[in-house]
């Protein structure tokens, strides 16, 4: 299988890859673009995404350029910290981030945020990648609308592990990737695409 060809999504060259998608088919014109909105407000609400997994134990913040939680719309060049269960390293201390590297809401029928492994944006003299995937990876979230079919979608390219950590980091960030590789992080993804687009 080889990965979609997206427009705005990096191709992919190395490492694993998932497109996960969810969609949600609505019954009527005017109901469409209503949902349509509420749908775009839910992937703008970074710190809700939690919620609309409820199986999910793995937790999103937004945070702002020096790493501090922000209740707001995300910008380029915010941070996303990521809790995930289970000890972190220790150049993230107990999180993993990724820097908002692209936000495109400019057509009427599709937003998408791409997200970049970066460094803990608290620790300023610090350029080691805090997360368990390479600088080389990227995450890309995108809600579109066509006719009546809403999508929820999260696109991974060039998912390899972050092996620039120290040795009981890469041991960490190794498990953590290959788990991803062998599909755990795409469960984890299918839950808030599905989530997003559920609207009981």
């Amino acid at each position: 299988m080889k990965p979609k060809n997206i427009p705005g999504v990096p191709l992919h060259f190395k490492g694993s890859f998932h497109d996960t998608e969810s969609i949600k088919e609505i019954e009527n014109t005017e109901e469409t673009n209503q949902k349509y909105n509420i749908l775009k407000q839910r992937l703008f609400a970074i710190n809700n995404w939690r919620k609309y997994c409820s199986e999910s134990t793995t937790d999103f913040k937004l945070c702002d350029s020096e790493g501090k939680m922000v209740e707001r719309l995300p910008k380029i060049g915010d941070y996303i910290r990521i809790d995930i269960p289970g000890p972190g390293g220790s150049e993230g201390r107990s999180f993993d981030w990724v820097q908002i590297v692209m936000i495109d809401a400019d057509f009427s029928d599709r937003v998408m945020i791409q997200c970049r492994p970066s460094a803990d944006p608290e620790k300023k003299h610090s350029r080691k990648i805090a997360h368990f995937y390479s600088s080389a990876a990227t995450s890309t979230f995108i809600v579109s609308k066509q006719n009546n079919i809403l999508k929820a979608g999260i696109y991974g390219r060039n998912e390899y592990p972050n092996l620039k950590s120290g040795f009981l980091n890469c041991i960490r960030n190794i498990l953590i990737a290959v788990g991803g590789m062998l599909g755990f992080s795409k469960i984890q993804w299918k839950c808030l695409t599905k989530g997003l687009v559920d609207f009981k």
